[in-house]
């Protein structure tokens, strides 16, 4: 019997909810709310083009869960009160006006602050790497954070669950668990920046257990079919050439810890764009086959997945149910309706990138997009 051979198009679900394809746009930092954190209506905008572009799913930006240390630069969206909702109401209701599915990203950026100098984190530890505090002076070293201590893991998990409470009040079909690129949960799961000696530090299951204390409180606190992912990555916004010490062992041990919560979904990161290079271990396997052949979730991979041949890839090689895509979705918004009907997509600009640009790059991409459909007609 022939085997159908899976493409990034197939129709794809996600906890009842039915997605058009198996092509997700990433979480990408676009800092363009109000200085209040209240989304705006070109980031309405913005995310309605990936929806009507025709991407089944849309995963948003970062969004700070409290006002106390969750925030992680100057005009991020939060979701921590009424106005904030409000603002990502308007951006649900324009994506769900095209059936798209759309996800909320919760983060707490713990000792990766952009801005300020009084931050928490697992251990007293600075991080790697420098900070811009305004994108435009020079990179300057990041604060030493203050070890958290029992009051901060309850605001924390408190404000993660209320921002939950209010994305689903908003319109969101779900929300993802930052626990990649360097934040506060990601610096749990590493050992340098976790030196905790009582049950958050030590061997993986200590280390992923306050991870997993929160989204067991977020889904307990939401309807079942709420969508509540978890956001995984080796390297960091701050530290690209980090990887998981012990490789491909220390990959099957975390994700055999994590399968006793069962996440709806896991979605891998390659923070520096390149699935091979981030994802893929010597001995051949890779972070999103191992995460297939244990968990019973779905797995989106990312980093290079505009390559449509990796993609399908990965897909037909059972490591993957999804492909989620960043630059290539920024340069192209309606990059699944061109690739699937042959046309060619705009160059992504590096510039584009740029949290400062972030306000006019819905105009430049169109101005793009429509100097090529020129060029070509």
């Amino acid at each position: 019997m022939e085997t159908i051979r899976k493409t990034i198009f197939d129709p794809a679900e996600m906890q009842g909810k039915a997605l058009a394809n198996r092509l997700v746009v990433a979480p990408m930092t676009r800092v363009s709310a109000t200085a209040a954190g209240v989304p705006t209506q070109e980031m309405a905008d913005y995310y309605e083009a990936f929806a009507a572009g025709g991407f089944g799913m849309i995963i948003t930006e970062g969004t700070f869960t409290d006002t106390l240390f969750s925030k992680a630069n100057y005009d991020q969206p939060g979701l921590v009160n009424a106005e904030q909702m409000e603002g990502w109401k308007r951006v649900a209701d324009a994506v769900h006006q095209h059936d798209a599915v759309i996800i909320s990203q919760l983060m707490h950026a713990g000792a990766l602050s952009e801005f300020s100098d009084e931050t928490i984190a697992p251990s007293a530890v600075r991080p790697v790497g420098l900070r811009t505090t305004d994108f435009t002076s020079a990179p300057s070293p990041f604060p030493v954070p203050r070890a958290m201590q029992q009051e901060d893991f309850q605001n924390v998990r408190e404000g993660y669950v209320n921002a939950a409470l209010l994305a689903q009040q908003a319109g969101f079909d779900g929300v993802e668990l930052h626990a990649a690129n360097g934040y506060l949960f990601d610096q749990f799961i590493t050992p340098h920046t976790n030196l905790r000696t009582d049950q958050y530090g030590g061997d993986e299951r200590n280390r992923l257990r306050f991870l997993m204390e929160v989204y067991q409180a977020v889904k307990a606190a939401l309807p079942e079919r709420f969508i509540v992912g978890i956001r995984l990555s080796e390297s960091k916004v701050n530290d690209l050439t980090y990887r998981w010490p012990g490789g491909s062992a220390t990959a099957r041990r975390l994700f055999e810890v994590l399968s006793e919560i069962n996440p709806d979904y896991v979605h891998i990161a390659a923070e520096g764009g390149r699935w091979e290079r981030e994802c893929l271990y010597p001995d051949g396997l890779s972070s999103n086959s191992i995460a297939k052949s244990i968990l019973r979730s779905p797995v989106i991979a990312n980093g290079g997945m505009h390559d449509v041949a990796l993609a399908e890839t990965l897909l037909n090689s059972g490591a993957a149910d999804l492909v989620s895509i960043g630059r290539a979705a920024i340069a192209t918004p309606d990059w699944p309706q061109r690739i699937a009907a042959g046309e060619p997509v705009v160059p992504f600009y590096k510039e584009l990138i740029k949290p400062s640009l972030t306000l006019a790059h819905t105009r430049r991409v169109k101005a793009q997009q429509q100097e090529s459909d020129l060029c070509l007609s």
